[in-house]
């Protein structure tokens, strides 16, 4: 292996979160929606971290264990295979792994896998489609599998725009993962970590690794400056290397790619030093007579950064473009990195990056999602609107209102955000660590909750073990859920007993005052946190309002 990261320790920590939790029971019963075997009914994972609409009514999932999708009227898995899959092989499955990276437009669509080798985040690849929407067929998808984009060992000097750059190759999927995605005029951009950034022509399926600015250049220019050639004639450019290992061994931060975004000719780029803004050169220049056309294929960069450009760090977790009113606003999901000062937030642009500007600053931002007039902040918080970017309000955790649904989002944390104005009512879609969750509601008054089930009329505690300090953490409090399957009373009756069988907590829900979750936060009668062991859950509830009330027990192991 050819990179090192002796002391790099910005690792989007959001994307092992993805892939080392289980926050759904460990097996599950899933309905097989269609003759074949492709799609089964429900998510395989609470953790939605990526949301993406396509045509008129899907919406594509990437979970912390697979791809799934919503038809617009429920919400499907998409079957995996543990088989070894081969670069450019077609497959009707996807990858086993998780999702942190989708990219759709029109009917393509682009889907990151990724997994965990016990020490370090592992690219799994990517799948490709340009037939997306026949997923409503039941012959399923063809999907296009790509290995994780890696080099030769051979591979020191590479082509890109008008010459070719010195780079350090890539070769090990490890901290080689693709955390986010867009495509745009025929190419699939990929932001890597140590992969770099790079472009996969959709039409003649080939890889370019793009150079951008090193970490003390304010910019880079890939159509000039190759006076350098060498002795096999090719222009390189001048003192130039593209390195992403870390500063101390002499690689950039600003090469370790987290976020990108692009426009008409315009790319932006988020690393772990900053942002990068590109203008694409892509013209064809006629020199007459009898000389042939000159293509030229290049970028142009600029190279933003804390604390000379205004940013509230340089770690770039996620961009978006917000356009209204004929004016266009980039914001950047920026973090703290190394510098002495820098501050999680989100920075913003109006100007094209030559001024910028920060906000909801000491919040740790996931993504931006933004329309019209509107922008929306997922957070560590929750989930931050504003109609200006400069006033803020916080949405409460959802809740499905609904009589007897039981459901609730156990989380302040939102992962990702979607507002979706394809009906006429337009609807605003929610991921979390959580679960799913929808409302056409744009205050969030009520939602209706996707969330994996073991069973679904069986009773149990999840998660299991339990961790007050740690699990489901809503409003400074963590939960264990209750999942009771159908209800047929109106006050079921919660006990907790410890191993000795002394009763800790007990409780009565009403639930015709009651919403959300059947829920415990692993608290006694006097409010102390129990002491880590073995307790004793029993529900006395019926399924039924033909039934009388039963004993429904379970074993919850509480660690703290």
């Amino acid at each position: 292996m050819r990179l090192s990261f002796n002391s790099f320790q910005f690792i989007y920590f959001f994307a092992a979160f993805l892939v080392a939790q289980n926050p759904s029971p460990n097996r599950f019963v899933l309905n097989t929606t269609v003759g074949d075997t492709f799609l089964s009914e429900g998510l395989s994972s609470n953790i939605v971290a990526e949301i993406r609409l396509m045509g008129d009514s899907l919406t594509w999932l990437g979970t912390g264990q697979g791809l799934a999708l919503h038809d617009g009227g429920k919400v499907y898995a998409h079957k995996t295979t543990s088989e070894l899959l081969t670069n450019g092989q077609i497959t009707k499955f996807v990858p086993e792994g998780g999702i942190p990276a989708i990219a759709v437009s029109g009917d393509t669509i682009a889907v990151a896998f990724s997994g965990d080798n016990g020490s370090i985040q592992v690219g799994y690849g990517l799948v490709v489609t340009n037939n997306g929407s026949s997923v409503q067929d039941s012959s399923g998808i063809s999907w296009s599998y790509l290995d994780q984009p890696i080099d030769d060992e051979s591979d020191e000097i590479k082509p890109f725009g008008e010459g070719y750059f010195r780079v350090l190759p890539v070769t090990v999927p490890e901290a080689n993962v693709t955390y986010d995605s867009y495509i745009h005029n025929g190419y699939l951009w990929t932001a890597s970590w140590a992969g770099g950034l790079r472009r996969y022509n959709l039409n003649n399926a080939s890889w370019e690794i793009v150079p951008m600015p090193m970490d003390h250049q304010d910019s880079l220019s890939t159509c000039t400056g190759f006076s350098e050639i060498d002795e096999l004639g090719r222009p390189i450019k001048d003192d130039y290397y593209l390195n992403p290992r870390d500063p101390s061994d002499g690689g950039n931060h600003n090469h370790k790619a987290f976020s990108v975004l692009a426009y008409k000719d315009t790319i932006w780029v988020g690393t772990a030093n900053g942002i990068n803004r590109g203008t694409i050169i892509d013209t064809v220049i006629y020199p007459g007579g009898n000389q042939p056309p000159i293509f030229k294929n290049c970028i142009e960069w600029v190279h933003y950064s804390y604390p000379n450009d205004g940013l509230s760090g340089n770690f770039v977790v996620g961009l978006a473009r917000q356009v209204w009113n004929g004016k266009s606003t980039v914001w950047a999901a920026t973090m703290n990195a190394e510098a002495p000062g820098e501050i999680r937030g989100l920075s913003f642009t109006r100007d094209g990056g030559l001024s910028w500007q920060t906000t909801l600053l000491g919040e740790r931002i996931y993504n931006i999602f933004s329309s019209d007039s509107l922008v929306f902040a997922s957070s560590q918080s929750g989930l931050w609107k504003s109609f200006d970017g400069e006033n803020w309000a916080l949405f409460d955790s959802a809740i499905d209102t609904t009589y007897l649904s039981l459901k609730q989002v156990l989380t302040d944390v939102v992962y990702t955000a979607v507002l979706d104005q394809r009906d006429t009512v337009p609807s605003l879609w929610l991921g979390s660590p959580d679960g799913l969750a929808v409302t056409s509601d744009l205050n969030g008054a009520s939602w209706e909750i996707f969330q994996t089930e073991y069973d679904p009329k069986e009773f149990y505690s999840y998660p299991n073990p339990f961790s007050p300090n740690n699990h489901n953490q809503l409003g400074n409090e963590g939960f264990v859920r209750f999942h009771t399957g159908a209800m047929g009373v109106s006050k079921p009756e919660l006990s907790i007993f410890n191993f000795a069988m002394e009763k800790v907590y007990e409780k009565i829900y009403d639930l015709k005052n009651h919403t959300g979750a059947l829920k415990w936060d692993g608290r006694d009668m006097n409010g102390k946190i129990v002491d880590n062991g073995v307790y004793f859950i029993r529900m006395k509830y019926s399924q039924s309002s033909n039934k009388s009330p039963q004993d429904y027990w379970d074993k919850l192991i509480v660690v703290k």
